[in-house]
C-alpha cells in the first residue's frame, strides 16, 4: 500500500519540498562552516526560495568535493551527532564517506521499505539479502528497510555462491535482493548442480547497484519465474532507497519525492532537460541531516516522467538507468553505453546473459572486442556472425565478436565489470 505522501497531489508535493528544502538551507547556512562556505562562495543568498525552479541558483556538487572535503567535511554536524559511517568502497582512491544521524538512518529504512513494498513484499515474508554487507551501503540498507517493513532478514552478504544457493534453497525465501548480474550467477549455479531456480519459492527481487537492461529482467524473470524490479540509489544521497519500480507497472522508478529533489541536466551545458529525454540526474536531499547534498550531480543517466503511474502514486518516475557518464565510451564517432550492447546480446537466444567488452587501440582509431559465451549446444560461431550482424545495424561501426567456451568469462560476486579500457 502507498503511503500518503505517493499519493500527494503535485501542487501538495511541490509545497512541501519547497518547505523541506528552504528549511535545509536554513541551516546549512547557520550552522556547519564547511558548507556555509560553499554557499556563501557562491553568492547564495539566505533569502528563502520563493519556487522550486529557483534550485537552478544553487551550485552544484560533485564526488569530486566529497573527496576534497575527507574525510569528514561536509558532514554538516559535530561528530558526536554521528550514528554511522558509510560510503564508497575507494576503488579509484580514498573512499568517499558519508554520514548518518539517528533520524537519518529511521529515515533511510523507512524509504527502503516503501521500494519493498512496490516490489510487492509483505511483512511476514522473508528476504534473503545478497548485498554486501560493510562499508558499501546496499547491504546495511536493505536489510534496515527490510526489518522496518516487518520481514525476515537472511544477511547472507555476497559472494560463496554456493551457499547462498543451499539457504534458498532450504529456507525458502520470498525476496532476494541482488545486483541483476548476481542474480543470474545464482540461477547458473543452481542449473549447474542439476536444480531448477524456478523451484526455489522466491516471488520477487529487488535488484540494483549497476545498470541493466529489459532483456535482463526477462532472463531473471525465466530463470526464477518471478516479478524482477529495479531499485535505485547512491550512498552520497542516503544509499539504495531513492527510488524503485512498481510491481503492477514496471514502467520506471519511483523517487520518494517527498526527501528527494530530482533534476536531469544535460551534463555539457549543465541546462535542464524536459521530460523523457536522458541527461545526468541531480539530487538536493530534503530531510537528511548528517552529508546533505545540495544539487548532487550523480554521473548516472536516465530521464524522468510526471504523468500518474497505474499503481496510483504521484510521484515522479526516473527511467532505468542507461549507464554512467564515465561509462560511456566512444567508438569511432559513436557514444556507446555498455547497456546497449548487452541488450543485443541477452535477445540472441544461443548467447548466454553475461560479456565482457574489450576496447583497445592499436592504430589511430579504438577497436571494440566483445566477449560473449554461447549456451551449450549452440553453434557459437553463428550466433557471433548473427550478434556481430546486430551491433553494426544498431551502432553503425564494426566491432569484433568472440564466443568463448560456457564458463569461461568472469561472473559476478557483486557489481559486475562489463568494460576493459586496455588503451
Amino acid at each position: 500500500m502507498a503511503s500518503p505522501e505517493e499519493t500527494l497531489r503535485r501542487s501538495e508535493l511541490s509545497a512541501l519540498q519547497l518547505e523541506r528544502l528552504n528549511r535545509q538551507l536554513s541551516r546549512l547556512s547557520e550552522s556547519p562552516p564547511a558548507i556555509a562556505e560553499r554557499l556563501a562562495s557562491q553568492g547564495v543568498a539566505r533569502r528563502p526560495l520563493a519556487d522550486l525552479e529557483e534550485v537552478e541558483r544553487l551550485p552544484f556538487m560533485t564526488k569530486a568535493d566529497l573527496r576534497e572535503a575527507y574525510p569528514l567535511g561536509l558532514f554538516g554536524a559535530a561528530r558526536d551527532q554521528v550514528a554511522r559511517i558509510q560510503g564508497s568502497s575507494g576503488t579509484r582512491g580514498k573512499p568517499t564517506l558519508v554520514g548518518y544521524s539517528p533520524s537519518d538512518l529511521t529515515l533511510w529504512a523507512e524509504v527502503v521499505a516503501r521500494c519493498l513494498t512496490l516490489a510487492g513484499a509483505r511483512p511476514g515474508q522473508m528476504l534473503h539479502n545478497a548485498y554486501g554487507y560493510g562499508l558499501f551501503t546496499g547491504g546495511l540498507g536493505l536489510h534496515a528497510g527490510a526489518e522496518r517493513l516487518g520481514l525476515t532478514v537472511m544477511p547472507a552478504s555476497g559472494g560463496q555462491t554456493q551457499r547462498q544457493c543451499l539457504l534458498i534453497e532450504d529456507l525458502r525465501p520470498d525476496g532476494l535482493a541482488a545486483t541483476p548480474s548476481y542474480a543470474l550467477n545464482i540461477a547458473e549455479h543452481f542449473r549447474a548442480e542439476g536444480k531448477d531456480p524456478r523451484q526455489m519459492g522466491l516471488s520477487w527481487a529487488i535488484l540494483g547497484a549497476e545498470p541493466w537492461t529489459e532483456e535482463m529482467r526477462r532472463a531473471i524473470e525465466e530463470a526464477f519465474a518471478i516479478d524482477a524490479l529495479d531499485i535505485y540509489g547512491l550512498s552520497e544521497v542516503i544509499g539504495p532507497g531513492v527510488a524503485a519500480e512498481c510491481r503492477e507497472a514496471k514502467d520506471g522508478l519511483h523517487v520518494h519525492e517527498d526527501h528527494f529533489l530530482v533534476e536531469v541536466i544535460d551534463p555539457e551545458t549543465l541546462a535542464p532537460l524536459p521530460d523523457g529525454v536522458p541527461g545526468e540526474l541531480v539530487f538536493t536531499t530534503l530531510t537528511r541531516q548528517i552529508s546533505p547534498v545540495l544539487r548532487y550531480r550523480s554521473g548516472d543517466v536516465a530521464s524522468l516522467d510526471h504523468t500518474p503511474c497505474r499503481c496510483g502514486r504521484t510521484t515522479v518516475r526516473m527511467s532505468r538507468i542507461k549507464g554512467r557518464v564515465d561509462d560511456m565510451f566512444v567508438l569511432r564517432g559513436v557514444n556507446i553505453f555498455p547497456s546497449e550492447i548487452e541488450r543485443l546480446v541477452l535477445a540472441d537466444g544461443e548467447l548466454a546473459p553475461v560479456y565482457l567488452l574489450r576496447l583497445s587501440q592499436k592504430g589511430p582509431l579504438p577497436e571494440l572486442l566483445v566477449e560473449v559465451e554461447a549456451l551449450a549446444g549452440a553453434d557459437g560461431e553463428r550466433a557471433a556472425r548473427r550478434l556481430s550482424r546486430a551491433l553494426h545495424d544498431n551502432f553503425g561501426v564494426r566491432m569484433d565478436v568472440a564466443v568463448k567456451p560456457p564458463g569461461s568469462l568472469p561472473r559476478s560476486d557483486g557489481k559486475a565489470r562489463r568494460l576493459v579500457d586496455e588503451r
